[in-house]
């Protein structure tokens, strides 16, 4: 019987089979939260992109976050065109394939929308969840763009 690969293995996969060559780096305490994350690589807040995950329905969205903002769930609905929800712990994990505090922003195990927030822009890199509590990747805002095929819009609460 075949070992089950941890996040981090099965997000470095999605990475290499997108042909991204991202620094990942694997941390000796939790990077769970945007302050875990940008305390543990001396940058700030704004540059961790946190992956939010909501339902329409039965199907997944997942909104990138620069981690010193707050999504506004309206904005979300609206590029949308139907209400969105939280999504809890179990349809995060089935839809992804990862848990809540290390889903990355993209390599996850179904299809799905994939909605930026344009002031991850703002900086050349920035950071973000590579499939586990304790793990990073680096990428720049564009790479990750497009290898997403997120739409990039102000999603900002406020």
């Amino acid at each position: 019987m075949a070992k089950k690969m941890k996040g981090p293995d099965r997000f470095r996969a999605a990475l290499e089979a997108a042909a991204l060559d991202c620094e990942i780096r694997i941390l000796p305490g939790s990077v769970r939260t945007a302050a875990e994350a940008a305390a543990a690589m001396g940058c700030p807040v704004g540059e961790i992109a946190k992956s939010l995950v909501f339902r329409a329905g039965d199907h997944a969205i997942v909104a990138v976050m620069s981690g010193d903002n707050r999504l506004d769930p309206g904005k979300l609905s609206d590029a949308l065109g139907e209400a969105v929800s939280r999504a809890d712990a179990d349809f995060v994990r089935e839809r992804t394939g990862f848990a809540i505090g290390g889903v990355p922003p993209l390599g996850h195990a179904t299809s799905m929308d994939v909605f930026m927030d344009a002031d991850l822009f703002r900086f050349d890199r920035i950071w973000a969840a590579a499939g586990g509590p304790f793990s990073l990747f680096a990428i720049e805002p564009v790479r990750l763009r497009d290898a997403s095929r997120a739409t990039v819009m102000d999603l900002r609460a406020g």
